[in-house]
């Protein structure tokens, strides 16, 4: 793990080694007040060489304002080594997170990854910066006070000295608590995050279903236990500090009763001894500075842990020798294709399809039947193994496609539209980013939203709002399907893509699909049936099987699974799967 956070120090070597460079010299100047003090008590003053106090003088404060300039130094420059390193991190996560299957996401709260790039990162941004300055001023600081205190008196140093393994026992008796502790309110933290993404995502579904209460009490419940572990943290770090707190106390006291013992004796001078209680404090110093250190150590160290945890998280895979999907016709075959989130639930079962160049396959059956899953599995957001099966566009195993090669001839549009923060334009330029403005007006004017873009101020430069919130559900999924027509795929797959419209809506919205359906071969999901009927091939999936295959018209005449579901929609106008 070390080494993997030296590596980020590697592009800002130069800048850290001044700020190390400064690091020392602050250290260096620090131990100049001891030595004059010594000096001024036991020879300037008591021989009078007032000349020589106000030199002395004037040369301590010279160097106490080199000393503050050394501090910005150190303060300024080393704070934005930190933010340089954290900013870093924080790009190599989210690049990371781009690569990362859909088992990921699957498994992990949007909240808890937030956490990671945001809190997480900015304690070890602390900790890179903050870290080798203390450890370097303090290790220099502890080696050069204590060689002067012996210089002083060997014996009062060495009796000073003694203290420091019982300070060391004590700091290591609690710091694995303190240690373990911060990792739990880190965690606790994670779990208020996500609970509040998701209570600010779905607000208004909470007010929609007048659940402000049950929400608050969620909230509650993951403060509660936030509180909880701080209040754990804080006591291991109370017990931690007040300990180590007493124990360098202990040394003044051992100072006051053995240095006084020591000049009644006339074994050290007043000077000396004057000196001697300057010193210790700048040998008692650092080691508390180390003590202090140790928590920011434990969150920098704790929030590093975390970032590789999503680091270590296994890419998708890409065969080595992947290949190009160049000018794809768009014949689509399943082979005996088996599939399973999780090891003793499969959602597939031994599927076997085929759909020609320019076809359209409709999916139908009830929900959790595995139709969805077959369209997640054709982009390869999903990774078949090779005993379940393969799938094959244009007799190209997709395994052994380039994963962006793939999915850049693939446009999906689903029932849940998704859409960016920002303009209209960066939405439908999000199928393809280097268009021309003429491409993207006509790939509005095919979808069916140019006409209502035109009715806005800001035309093409309107905000829409968090996920499209300031537009209706219909125009959210015509600028969806602006945006795949921007894409131009040669395979389309349409995940119950009309199933949450009214009819007028729908209609207008159909219209739309099946100029995109044109010469591009076709997956659709579909929820209402009468959507498909002009379907080259209907396959029925239930429970991961297919059931029935063929036309609206063949499948009605086998008076089986498929007529009970067009019957049902036909009585009642509507199906829901």
């Amino acid at each position: 793990m070390l080494k993997r956070f030296i590596r980020y120090y590697r592009p800002h070597k130069k800048m850290l080694l001044l700020d190390m460079l400064a690091a020392l010299l602050i250290s260096v100047i620090g131990m100049v007040y001891p030595i004059v003090t010594n000096k001024m008590l036991n020879e300037y003053i008591p021989q009078k060489q007032y000349t020589v106090i106000v030199i002395a003088g004037a040369a301590v404060l010279v160097l106490y304002v080199i000393r503050m300039l050394l501090r910005y130094f150190v303060q300024y420059y080393g704070h934005i080594i930190g933010v340089k390193m954290q900013s870093q991190m924080r790009q190599d996560l989210f690049a990371h997170l781009q690569k990362l299957p859909f088992s990921f996401y699957d498994n992990n709260e949007t909240g808890r990854i937030m956490t990671r790039i945001t809190s997480d990162l900015f304690e070890v941004c602390e900790l890179a910066h903050h870290g080798p300055e203390n450890l370097l001023i303090s290790a220099v600081m502890i080696v050069l006070s204590f060689g002067y205190l012996l210089s002083i008196n060997w014996i009062l140093t060495l009796i000073i000295f003694a203290c420091v393994p019982i300070l060391m026992v004590v700091t290591f008796r609690f710091r694995r608590a303190m240690k373990e502790a911060f990792a739990e309110r880190r965690q606790s933290n994670a779990v208020i995050n996500a609970a509040v993404e998701s209570s600010v995502t779905g607000i208004r579904v909470t007010k929609a279903y007048t659940n402000a209460a049950t929400e608050v009490e969620k909230f509650r419940k993951g403060d509660e236990q936030f509180v909880g572990a701080s209040r754990k943290a804080y006591n291991a770090m109370a017990r931690f500090f007040s300990s180590t707190s007493f124990v360098t106390d202990v040394f003044n006291v051992i100072i006051l009763i053995a240095g006084g013992l020591f000049l009644y004796d006339g074994k050290i001078s007043f000077g000396d001894y004057s000196t001697f209680i300057v010193s210790v404090n700048l040998f008692i110093q650092p080691v508390n500075t180390l003590i202090q250190f140790m928590e920011q150590y434990q969150n920098g160290v704790s929030g590093f842990k975390r970032f590789l945890e999503v680091m270590d998280e296994q890419p998708e895979i890409e065969a080595a020798d992947a290949v190009e999907l160049t000018d794809p016709q768009g014949t689509i075959e399943f082979d005996g294709v088996s599939y399973a989130y999780e090891p003793t639930k499969e959602v597939l079962h031994d599927i076997d399809l085929r759909v020609e160049k320019g076809q359209k396959l409709a999916l139908v059956g009830p929900s959790g039947g595995g139709k969805t899953t077959l369209c997640h599995l054709l982009p390869n957001f999903y990774r078949l193994n090779e005993a379940e099966g393969s799938i094959r566009i244009d007799g190209i195993d997709i395994r052994q496609i380039k994963l962006e090669s793939l999915r850049r001839h693939i446009g999906i549009v689903q029932q849940d539209v998704f859409l960016f923060v920002g303009t209209i334009r960066e939405n439908i330029l999000y199928g393809r980013p280097d268009a021309t403005e003429e491409e993207m007006i006509e790939a509005a004017k095919r979808a069916n939203i140019h006409d209502y873009i035109m009715t806005l101020p800001e035309g093409y430069d309107a905000e829409i709002g968090e996920r499209g919130v300031k537009l209706s559900g219909g125009q959210k999924q015509r600028l969806s399907i602006a945006r795949v027509f921007l894409k131009d795929p040669a395979i389309l797959i349409l995940d119950e893509a009309t199933s949450a419209l009214d009819n007028t809506t729908e209609i207008l919205i159909q219209q739309a699909l099946d100029e995109l359906c044109k010469g591009r071969t076709t997956l659709v999901v579909a929820h209402r049936l009468s959507t498909i009927r002009g379907a080259d091939e209907i396959a029925v999936v239930l429970d991961g099987r297919i059931t029935e295959r063929g036309t609206h018209e063949q499948l009605i005449a086998a008076n089986g699974t498929y007529k009970q579901l067009y019957s049902l929609q036909f009585r009642d106008n509507d199906f829901v799967e």
